[in-house]
């Protein structure tokens, strides 16, 4: 069992310290904010510098401090536009029209939400999460917790690969083969890794600036279909699925599970560290969290408009079309990819190399391009941010500072190898059917960002006076419960859809690991949240007290009965 000690004695200390393998009290044990990691300590990714804060009494609100605190919230949001959530997108208009897109407003506040909790965690501590975990779990627990995040962060490069690849192809008209946009997703990493040699405001205006090539981008293709507002508004605020089936809700759980990334949640709790605040004045800890949280809200707040105008382009100009339609349509633009539509009168389905070809039949070439350019900004701008999470969470979980160099050649050799092979091999369907194995794999590891996140915010050793309130440890529960609770019926319906007999018995051996360690983690949640009764330290001791009191009791009996 984990102890949560000060976190200035874990400091000096190379190892976590157990205490008979249980939780000690959470409380008392920080009392104060003097910063546990000195502000002198030297970082090797991303934090060459830190952004000064300008010091203004005055006001309740400046925007010269918003525009300094403005920058990590978009970096974070980027997960919220990668390629797997652009084909979750595109998937929920053409399969359920505009009916879901409650589900995805849903989703989006749940996700900031949860990163409110990851920014306020590296405000307050000046740690991020997998410095947090590294100091508070045994050694075992925190390389399981390491290679399962390592996991997310291979399957998200993965997507992103594939997005990029996809994108190449269809700008090239077919003459970059999917294996080339593969390879040269290899070279344009490494350039726009080195871009932040040129300052940490430059990196994050660069990628504000891909953010914006995927709004005009998508907001282009979303002017010209003119999809109907009546619709769009009913279904973004009236929480019902009218003729819904089964392909309908796993569609629903599929958006909530492309939208809430746990790699993202190590990510921006980093991120927040790159500003100048003084962590024992906690006037400035709490202004920093109020303006973390408008940033934040703000960039959510574009990436759900952004995804909006996805779904509700394929929900106007595809929900309910057959292939056969699509087919004639194409056929009549001049198209070169009608085979990729059969003659039968089966529903359209669409992913993000389908969703450009059926824009460019409709709507012209100039639909496909956009399209293209949007899905290579999103490809991009994530491939990039995916690096950096990787960067951060090798550094806090095993203490190794590598080169930016060798940390994308490792991950992005992880990623690109079984890509490449699928993409010589088989054809733009296979790859593009990667996307919903990577889905499930992602969702498959997001109780290792959120029950830890919830743990650690809710300890007022670590967190002091910024720890949970009730009202944040219910609710986080609550929300952590049902979105690990979608995420699972997501990967039974995709395990159960395979139809392997030996596969569900592979898969029954590995869900008893794998639930094994969510309940482990549970149970140090739960007793972070308050439920003292799960705590065996108290436990025992109780049992100790309650046997020395007996003793006592018998000891005064006797002597009684001597006396008399």
């Amino acid at each position: 069992m984990l102890v949560l000690q000060t976190v200035r004695d874990k400091l000096k200390m190379s190892e976590p310290s157990q205490e008979n393998g249980v939780i000690q009290s959470t409380q008392g044990l920080y009392s104060s904010t003097s910063p546990p990691v000195s502000d002198d300590e030297p970082f090797s990714t991303y934090f060459e510098e830190k952004v000064p804060i300008p010091e203004d009494v005055t006001q309740m609100f400046s925007f010269r401090k918003l525009w300094a605190f403005t920058g990590p919230g978009f970096l974070m949001s980027i997960a919220y536009l990668d390629p797997g959530n652009i084909e979750s997108d595109l998937q929920s208009g053409a399969k359920a029209g505009f009916k879901l897109l409650w589900v995805l407003l849903g989703a989006t506040i749940i996700g900031l939400l949860l990163q409110r909790l990851a920014a306020r965690l590296g405000v307050v501590t000046g740690m991020h999460l997998a410095e947090v975990c590294n100091r508070q779990y045994p050694t075992v627990p925190r390389i399981i917790l390491w290679l399962m995040v390592e996991l997310a962060i291979i399957g998200s490069d993965m997507q992103e690969v594939i997005g990029c690849a996809i994108a190449f192809n269809l700008l090239s008209m077919g003459r970059i083969p999917l294996w080339g946009g593969v390879l040269i997703t290899i070279i344009d990493t490494f350039v726009f890794l080195f871009l932040d040699k040129y300052g940490l405001r430059k990196l994050e205006a660069f990628f504000g600036f891909l953010i914006t090539i995927m709004a005009v981008s998508f907001g282009y293709e979303y002017v010209m279909v003119r999809p109907d507002q009546g619709e769009l508004l009913k279904g973004m605020f009236l929480p019902y699925c009218e003729n819904c089936g089964s392909a309908q809700m796993e569609q629903a759980v599929g958006i909530v599970g492309a939208v809430i990334m746990p790699h993202n949640i190590y990510l921006h709790s980093a991120l927040v560290k790159s500003r100048q605040i003084d962590r024992g004045n906690k006037k400035e800890v709490k202004e920093a969290n109020k303006y973390y949280f408008i940033e934040s809200t703000i960039a959510l707040f574009i990436s759900f408009l952004i995804n909006v105008f996805v779904v509700a382009v394929f929900a106007e100009a595809f929900y309910d079309k057959t292939n056969i339609e699509v087919n004639a349509k194409c056929n009549e633009s001049g198209s070169p990819h009608t085979d990729l539509f059969p003659l039968d009168n089966s529903t359209l389905q669409v992913d993000i190399y389908k969703g450009g070809v059926v824009l460019g039949c409709f709507f012209g070439p100039a639909a496909l391009y956009i399209w293209a350019i949007g899905i290579l900004a999103a490809g991009q701008s994530s491939t990039m941010t995916g690096t950096y999470s990787g960067q951060f969470v090798m550094e806090g979980f095993l203490n190794l500072r590598w080169s930016r160099f060798a940390r994308v050649l490792l991950t992005r050799s992880i990623a690109i190898f079984p890509t490449l092979l699928v993409a010589i091999f088989q054809d733009v369907q296979h790859l593009t059917g990667m996307n919903d194995f990577l889905n499930v794999l992602q969702s498959m590891q997001l109780p290792f960002a959120l029950i830890p996140i919830l743990t650690f915010t809710s300890l007022t050793s670590i967190m002091d006076d910024f720890a949970n309130g009730l009202m944040w440890k219910i609710g986080g529960g609550v929300v952590i419960l049902v979105v690990c609770a979608i995420n699972m019926y997501f990967v039974v319906v995709y395990v159960t859809s395979l139809n392997s007999v030996a596969l569900y018995v592979l898969v029954a051996l590995l869900c008893i690991a794998y639930l094994s360690f969510v309940c482990y983690l549970t149970w140090q949640c739960l007793i972070a949240l308050g439920v003292s009764c799960l705590d065996v330290s108290c436990l025992g001791s109780r049992v100790s007290n309650n046997r020395h009191a007996v003793s006592h009791l018998s000891a005064k009996e006797n002597m009684g009965r001597e006396h008399f």
